[in-house]
């Protein structure tokens, strides 16, 4: 009986998380879609106008902005950028707030290892290379998207950037470096750490998160997923999704799977078959984004990764929970994003399984800020006047380290906090 009130209520709740987010889903895509439409309106009854602005807007940022390095704002699991979803800003418009930012759109679910490479060819230009021996391992085509011209081609120790990433984006940033350092990149071996000024993280999942295990992975191993699960319904959506490869919705959205060549035209019905089945394509090989973020997977990526010292690195993490006679409870009901109601309360009661040896001791950041783990995305009007706080700090520490002329000195800890070697390393 208690079995059977236990299995009723983990069904119930993944109905319901189900539900969540297939209306969150549907909510931002309509709105996206409501946003181009009332665009092209304006456009329709207000395009001489438009244009006189456009130009005026264009000749100042050029005379402007040409000098700056540019700051690259790289988005989360299940993010977009420029150019995805309409006119739809995954940063809530805060590319706006300076004249030379950047918002890369990379696969969504992809792993943060091909991120990286996507990430690199966006700014340099060319075709996407994944690598030899890493695209045979993982079963999928070695070249993906070509960038015919790149964002910022002249990327280089004497040009470098400044990276602002959320959420998984912060940890694809620092997988791009130790790529730089590395030399990893074919055609391009004069590649440095140098070439990255700072990285700057928001709710970034450096050390994994407990939340991949409520999704669905299996804590004891950090890459296979539960049989039944919110991920296996995500899965089965994804690879549905691609199967079918409407151009024009793919175009709009898209999860960034393409090098597996999961399109019908590709592999077909057997294809398909194989795939739900977990035979072959990405969530077999386990090359996607959620085992990277379990605990276990961000210790082997950190394993591999270094912090330089010619490189600021700030963080900035937050928290929506407080303690009540000992128990970890959320702060305030009303201030979390419904699509993070339920996880908040799981997460904040979650403890490791107690028959599997927990991977390391926990590990803090220094500047806490109190919100959910989306607050500072898509929605501008949800932080309030936290949101220009945070974003004006952030590229106001950018543009006061612009260029990297002597050995960098420690910013002002009053006003920043720099994210230590030990809570990027293990």
């Amino acid at each position: 009986m208690i079995r059977l009130s236990i299995a009723a209520l983990q069904f119930s709740e993944l109905f319901v998380s189900s539900v969540v987010h297939l209306l969150y889903g549907f909510y931002i895509f309509s709105t996206a879609v409501a946003g181009d439409i009332s665009q092209a309106l304006n456009e329709w009854f207000y395009k001489p106008n438009s244009n006189v602005i456009l130009k005026e807007e264009a000749s100042k940022g050029l005379n402007s902005a040409d000098d700056l390095p540019p700051i690259v704002l790289v988005h989360g699991i299940f993010g977009f950028g420029k150019g995805r979803l309409g006119g739809l800003s995954y940063f809530a418009g805060a590319e706006t707030k300076d004249d030379r930012v950047l918002v890369p759109d990379l696969g969504s679910l992809t792993s943060i290892y091909d991120r990286a490479r996507e990430l690199f060819y966006y700014l340099k230009g060319g075709r996407v290379d994944y690598g030899e021996e890493h695209s045979k391992v993982c079963g999928h085509s070695q070249f993906g998207r070509i960038y015919e011209q790149g964002h910022y081609p002249e990327w280089d120790e004497d040009h470098p950037v400044h990276f602002v990433g959320h959420s998984a984006g912060a940890q694809v940033v620092r997988v791009l470096q130790q790529m730089l350092a590395d030399k990893a990149f074919k055609g391009y071996e004069s590649t440095s750490e140098n070439w990255v000024l700072s990285i700057t993280s928001l709710s970034g999942a450096f050390n994994g998160t407990t939340r991949t295990y409520l999704d669905g992975m299996q804590p004891e191993d950090g890459r296979s997923l539960k049989p039944i699960c919110l991920l296996q319904l995500c899965r089965l959506g994804v690879i549905i999704y691609d199967w079918f490869d409407i151009p024009w919705l793919k175009a709009y959205y898209n999860f960034g799977f393409d090098h597996f060549n999961l399109s019908w035209k590709n592999i077909g019905v057997r294809g398909l078959v194989d795939c739900l089945l977990g035979n072959t394509g990405p969530f077999a090989s386990g090359d996607w984004i959620l085992p990277d973020l379990t605990i276990q997977g961000s210790m082997r990526l950190n394993s591999q990764l270094c912090t330089f010292p010619n490189t600021y690195y700030f963080s900035y993490a937050t928290k929506r929970t407080r303690k009540i006679m000992g128990i970890t409870v959320p702060s305030g009901i009303l201030g979390i994003h419904p699509l993070l109601f339920i996880r908040v309360l799981q997460m904040s009661q979650w403890r490791h399984p107690p028959d599997v040896s927990p991977p390391y001791k926990g590990y803090r950041y220094y500047k806490i800020v109190e919100g959910d783990h989306i607050l500072f995305i898509v929605n501008r009007e949800r932080a309030g006047v936290q949101f220009d706080l945070i974003y004006d700090s952030i590229f106001e520490r950018c543009r006061k380290h612009a260029f990297r002329r002597t050995p960098p000195t420690l910013p002002n800890q009053t006003s920043m906090a720099e994210l230590p070697d030990r809570a990027l390393q293990h």
